[in-house]
């Protein structure tokens, strides 16, 4: 029962991070209908804005919940400017083109941000630090779940209540819901287009720091090439939801997670993987638009 059990927790966790990238993927079709591609290294930047930010705040004496907090906070901000300038460069530019141009433009700024971290920092993995403080109510439930495991389902409960309630309640997120549905209308009755569409990457890559931030406190280390992996993992559970849909983004990252967890510990590790992408095809064979989407005709 334990070893189920940490099966479970471990998917539960896997499944929070993958579900805070795949809700950028998500994000960005549903606006622009387009995939980004270099959403993973935004991921990546993220986790390695956090190491240097930790090393940083932590010479100047800060610790516990402070440190995690405030790198959390950097590491958001700043990938957040790397969203908003992969917008502004790879698909502002390309906006009124072939729908390939910019897909094809996002995988060169997906590689160009590989490569700069890698030349940057370092092409071997890095030691992430221990930023999760020790959490005295947890001792008798320690054997289930650790703090890092807790934190970072808080974590990802929050960050998807704050953008459900930004997306409902909010002025710019009602903006977001009728550029989605109609961006010709939205712009006709005053909508700025531009704002929206950079804000929508800005969110996404927040979410994604967060779950840079999150996958560095779980694996204690890091490397240029984790955005790549998580990214086309992440992408798989926002087409596994349906792509476009916010909480088929969360079911289909949570169902990933699970996939990989009990296929690793009742297969084997090095099969995780595959059975993973044998469930998506299972499920796009018979239900192409993904679990919770809506069949549609493709958006011009």
């Amino acid at each position: 029962m334990n070893f189920f059990l940490d099966l479970f927790m471990s998917g539960l966790t896997k499944g929070s991070i993958y579900a805070l990238i795949a809700l950028g993927y998500t994000m960005v079709y549903g606006i622009i209908a387009l995939i980004n591609f270099a959403h993973g290294e935004i991921y990546m930047i993220g986790a390695f804005t956090a190491l240097l930010a930790s090393m940083v705040l932590g010479s100047l004496g800060l610790s516990g919940w402070g440190l995690l907090l405030s790198v959390a906070a950097i590491a958001a901000v700043y990938s957040a400017m790397y969203g908003w300038t992969v917008e502004r460069v790879a698909y502002k530019p390309l906006r009124g083109s072939s729908r390939l141009a910019p897909l094809i433009s996002a995988i060169g700024m997906s590689i160009f941000l590989q490569n700069y971290v890698q030349l940057a920092q370092s092409p071997n993995f890095l030691v992430f630090p221990d930023l999760v403080p020790q959490i005295d109510f947890l001792a008798p439930v320690a054997r289930y779940i650790s703090r890092t495991q807790l934190v970072i389902l808080l974590f990802t409960v929050f960050s998807m209540v704050g953008l459900t309630v930004f997306i409902k309640f909010t002025k710019m997120g009602m903006a977001m819901r009728a550029v989605a549905q109609d961006q010709t209308m939205a712009r006709l009755a005053g909508v700025n287009i531009d704002k929206v569409i950079s804000a929508t990457f800005v969110i996404g890559s927040i979410l994604a720091a967060l779950g840079g931030v999150l996958i560095g406190c779980s694996m204690r280390q890091i490397s240029f090439y984790i955005g790549f992996i998580a990214g086309m993992k992440a992408f798989t559970a926002a087409v596994l939801g349906g792509i476009g849909s916010i909480p088929g983004a969360v079911v289909g990252a949570l169902i990933l997670g699970f996939a990989e967890s009990f296929a690793a510990g009742y297969v084997s590790s090095s099969y995780k993987d595959v059975v993973a992408f044998i469930i998506l095809i299972i499920i796009l064979i018979f239900r192409p638009e993904g679990i919770m989407g809506q069949a549609q005709t493709q958006k011009v």
